[in-house]
């Protein structure tokens, strides 16, 4: 497999209990294809670090890699939707993004967070069902009018659930048929639809 133009680098963000090998499959591609990545691996402390805090240090990590200017996409794995989506935001990084894919990414929430306490565990809290934070967001995404944006989830998503509440309210959303949370960025079906979908 080819590619046939330039393409934006991707920041790939990965989510909570797990680092960036979580995109080795993806990765393996992009490498095979010839598509520049970075994947940092961000330190969740198990779901005690904020979604803020975790999205000023991978501000900083753009910075140091790419600069103010240069073009990028983004991807983004269950909570790391969460975090690209807020750097477009908090950091005009909507400026400089062609296209915003997320995977498995609780943009309206997820149940598995509902009894969390907010403190020490602020990270997963904020994803709550109607948290301040999801609120908040979603108050700011016409800042994504003019990304393409693209949904992955799977109705069978017992990590985030319900599996659809993963879809932002604009874009392309595509069900896939996997059983197990990390399997939609594992599974060899799903991850050849994402890099379809990258090299489109």
């Amino acid at each position: 497999m080819k590619v046939l133009e330039k393409r934006n680098p991707i920041i790939l963000i990965h989510g909570l209990w797990n680092n960036s090998s979580i995109f080795s499959s993806i990765t393996s591609k992009l490498d095979e294809i010839g598509i520049e990545y970075f994947a940092p691996t961000l330190n969740h402390s198990y779901g005690m670090s904020s979604i803020i805090d975790l999205t000023n240090i991978l501000n900083e990590l753009i910075l140091e890699k790419y600069g103010l200017e240069k073009e990028i996409d983004i991807l983004g794995f269950s909570m790391g939707g969460i975090i690209g989506r807020y750097w477009l935001q908090k950091f005009k990084g909507y400026k400089r993004t062609r296209r915003l894919i997320s995977i498995g990414s609780p943009h309206k929430g997820t149940l598995m967070a509902q009894l969390v306490p907010k403190y020490p565990l602020r990270g997963i809290s904020e994803m709550k069902i109607n948290s301040k934070f999801l609120r908040e967001l979603a108050k700011n995404d016409f800042f994504l009018d003019d990304i393409e944006c693209i949904n992955f989830f799977t109705y069978w998503d017992l990590m985030v659930f319900p599996g659809w509440w993963t879809n932002l309210n604009i874009g392309k959303k595509i069900s896939v048929k996997v059983y197990k949370h990390r399997n939609l960025v594992r599974n060899k079906s799903v991850v050849d639809k994402i890099i379809n979908e990258i090299i489109m």
